[in-house]
């Protein structure tokens, strides 16, 4: 199985989801990316104040947590993708070809510049 075939399973499966709840009136384009910035708040919460080294070395209980959110932030994206009619693994796929081009990595290689500074 590829990552475009999970991506249509998470799909299909947040579908039925919504629909035993009759909630896809709920998962307009407004309020599944305001609930997606609010999961991805909650990532950040877990990150706040930690060193760059705390930050990559997490405690397995803490880390079981940000999986969790991580989780819901790509549920809402999936979500808000389908609702807008988004192909997110084409997408996904044009942008990195996007940044492929912007970066070259014989002039970004080590270095964090945005793409107009290299």
């Amino acid at each position: 199985m590829n990552e475009h075939d999970t991506l249509l399973e998470l799909r299909e499966a947040l579908r039925t989801f919504a629909a035993e709840r009759d909630w896809e009136r709920f998962h307009t384009p407004k309020n599944l990316a305001m609930a997606l910035s609010g999961e991805a708040g909650e990532v950040i919460e877990h990150f706040q104040w930690l060193t760059p080294e705390d930050s990559a070395a997490l405690p397995a209980d803490q880390r079981e947590e940000v999986a969790l959110e991580l989780a819901d932030v790509l549920l809402y994206l999936v979500r808000l993708a389908d609702v807008l009619g988004i192909d997110l693994g084409a997408a996904a796929r044009r942008k990195l070809a996007i940044n492929a081009a912007r970066y070259p990595a014989d002039k970004a290689r080590g270095r964090s510049d945005k793409y107009d500074k290299l």
